[in-house]
């Protein structure tokens, strides 16, 4: 569930952005709104901030802040599908965190997914024809990548002991502290609302904008962050990691079906590729035995919150 309403808020998103409004005035309506929606659950949870302020600020940062507004940025700029295939270059970022920065060993087939998933992504990007998309809509992926990282990470993190948070105060309070920054960062009182009040283009058609945005903040954010931290902490960071890459497919589906936004053969083969490096790579166990994969035991170590309470990276 958490993957399908995932991967469909850039189909969604896109539209409003092409009419008029910017990908920061989008993440910021998207959060604020959700925010809104889920304000009672952080009220029924105020002791969640005293407990544990370093999940809950860098849940908001990195897991809502920084993954939306890198994601929608990127839409602006390249299609949804190759958006999302360049975002899950995530498993190779850990991996790669793990080996050179942590100085642990990662087992070959881990190794062999991240080669597959780069390999997919110099056909997604068609690197031949000296990088087809923007380059900077690419980096801006990449940035949600990295982002992407710290969602599954913390989304696990604080789930047992004495000081487990409800993953329903994680989300509540992480939209909270999401909000707040894209405030400051999107400046929404500079935003073209009128936009909201018209139709957009829309697969060929028109739609009102409030209902693409009514879809961004109730499905693809509410529905898709509750079912997604939940799922998280039921079947371990590793197992949920692997079955959002059906965001990625998804995602293009609608994208071809709906915005007409069609990838070339070398694209679709690139994509298989990421996603299938991107499957090996949280599934494979390490050499040495030790739980070393997408978010898992030592890299959550490493997510967590130091003793001043900051979050930790």
């Amino acid at each position: 569930m958490s993957a399908v309403a995932f991967g469909g808020s850039g189909v969604a998103a896109k539209p409003l952005i092409e009419a008029g409004l910017g990908p920061l005035h989008v993440v910021w309506l998207r959060v604020t709104g959700a925010a809104v929606v889920l304000l009672p659950v952080a009220l029924r949870h105020l002791d969640a901030p005293r407990r544990r302020p370093g999940l809950l600020v860098g849940f908001g940062l990195l897991a809502v802040a920084g993954v939306q507004a890198c994601y929608f940025a990127a839409l602006s700029r390249i299609p949804v599908g190759v958006a999302l295939l360049v975002e899950y270059l995530a498993p190779a970022l850990v991996l790669g965190w793990v080996r050179f920065v942590q100085r642990r060993h990662v087992s070959r087939s881990a190794a062999v997914g991240v080669v597959l998933a780069a390999a997919g992504l110099a056909g997604v990007v068609e690197v031949w024809q000296g990088l087809r998309f923007d380059a900077l809509g690419l980096l801006l992926a990449v940035g949600a990548a990295c982002c992407q990282v710290g969602y599954f990470v913390l989304a696990d993190h604080g789930g047992d002991g004495e000081d487990a948070v409800d993953p329903l105060a994680v989300i509540a309070y992480g939209l909270l502290v999401g909000a707040a920054v894209l405030t400051v960062v999107a400046r929404p009182w500079e935003m073209r609302w009128s936009v909201l009040a018209h139709q957009v283009p829309f697969g060929g058609r028109t739609v009102p904008a409030i209902l693409l945005l009514g879809w961004v903040v109730l499905v693809a954010t509410v529905v898709a962050y509750l079912t997604g931290v939940v799922s998280v902490r039921r079947l371990s960071p590793q197992v949920a990691g692997v079955v959002a890459c059906l965001e990625a497919v998804v995602a293009t589906v609608l994208a071809w079906l709906l915005l007409h936004e069609y990838l070339g053969a070398p694209q679709l083969v690139g994509g298989a590729l990421v996603l299938t490096g991107a499957f090996i790579a949280q599934t494979a166990a390490p050499s040495d035995g030790s739980s070393v994969t997408v978010a898992a035991e030592p890299v959550a170590e490493a997510a967590r919150p130091a003793p001043d309470g900051s979050p930790g990276r």
